[in-house]
């Protein structure tokens, strides 16, 4: 039987939610990822240092006995973010600021409205040696959806690595020929997480026999050649700029199957054997170590995990649902098969 033995990888761009949704899905992350970022996009946002510690003691609270997973805090970037807060983070431990702007994806209404009034402080996280994460989409209502990533791209991204040139960013969840071209173009200050969607799915999963709600994201998926562009990417000469980032992303089965379902997609319960799924049907297995353990610790200047993991060429069923507080959670490939299986510990 074949097996693949990992350095344990971290998810660089992870949703937990709070309360009883935390408690559900943290156990499916802690046991196959070192770390993770810690997206701060809760009502109310997770905006000042003492949001985050607190938010970070919640989550170690929830951890199975014994755990060695390490959450690492972001704060969320809005209008009022001063360069104070970003002193404040860093001597906190925070990692990064997030940017959602304004009415991009769930619970971005505090997000920001316009990016270039904040030049200031993205000079000092610069300064700081903090990240800065990127949901890079614009908002404006006569932009096709499938099309602000890239508008995004022209009209935000390269103006502002224009002003600040040593920022060190994190193009998330990118979904994009156009963005994975900007992520290997750019200096090594630039790079970008991927979600295992986006290399797996185009939008013909979305919309072809029905609409299927659980593959609603944001950034929707796109088309065949933009997965396959991801996949090269990822990959290809400069796949050291690209890393894992699952952009899991609970929500209840209740809230994603109604007339206005909400956007995310929850992948935590088998993350890696998806990414080795992509990686195996690229000829690439012998990348995704670097993918999903090394690339992203790298670029966050931090050491890689000292333990390791081992996943067994075994298909595994991924149930219908999981019970997440007194809802029912959909995960990724609900119902079906992944090819591969995490041993346990």
């Amino acid at each position: 039987m074949q097996t693949l033995t990992l350095i344990r990888p971290d998810d660089m761009h992870l949703h937990l939610r709070d309360g009883d949704a935390l408690k559900a899905v943290l156990p499916y992350t802690a046991r196959q990822m070192g770390r993770a970022v810690i997206m701060p996009n809760l009502k109310p946002p997770v905006a000042q240092v003492e949001d985050a510690l607190a938010y970070k003691q919640r989550i170690l609270d929830a951890l199975p006995p014994g755990s060695r997973f390490q959450p690492l805090m972001t704060l969320y970037l809005t209008d009022n973010t001063t360069v104070e807060t970003v002193r404040a983070a860093k001597a906190a431990g925070v990692v990064a600021f997030k940017l959602y702007p304004a009415g991009a994806t769930t619970n971005s209404d505090s997000g920001v409205t316009d990016l270039f009034k904040l030049l200031p402080v993205l000079r000092e996280i610069a300064a700081q040696d903090l990240r800065f994460l990127v949901h890079g989409e614009v908002t404006d209502a006569d932009i096709d959806i499938f099309d602000r990533e890239a508008v995004f791209i022209e009209r935000i991204l390269k103006p502002v690595l224009a002003e600040v040139p040593d920022l060190k960013v994190v193009f998330e969840h990118i979904t994009t020929a156009e963005a994975a071209r900007l992520v290997c173009e750019a200096g090594d200050n630039v790079a970008a997480s991927v979600t295992p969607q986006h290399l797996l799915l185009n939008r013909n999963d979305l919309l072809v026999g029905g609409v299927r709600p659980h593959h609603y994201c944001l950034p929707v998926l796109k088309r065949e050649t933009h997965r396959q562009a991801l996949v090269a990417a990822a990959t290809g000469d400069k796949a050291h700029k690209f890393f894992l980032g699952t952009d899991s992303a609970p929500h209840p089965q209740h809230a994603k199957e109604n007339a206005c379902g909400c956007a995310g997609m929850f992948s935590a319960m088998t993350a890696i054997e998806l990414y080795a799924e992509v990686f195996e049907a690229a000829g690439a297995l012998d990348k995704l170590q670097a993918f999903a353990s090394q690339n992203g610790a790298r670029f966050y200047g931090l050491p890689e995990n000292s333990d390791t993991v081992t996943l067994v060429k075994q298909a595994q069923s991924v149930p219908a649902s999981v019970p997440m507080g007194e809802a029912q959670l959909v995960p990724m490939r609900a119902g079906g098969e992944v090819a591969w299986t995490l041993q346990q510990d």
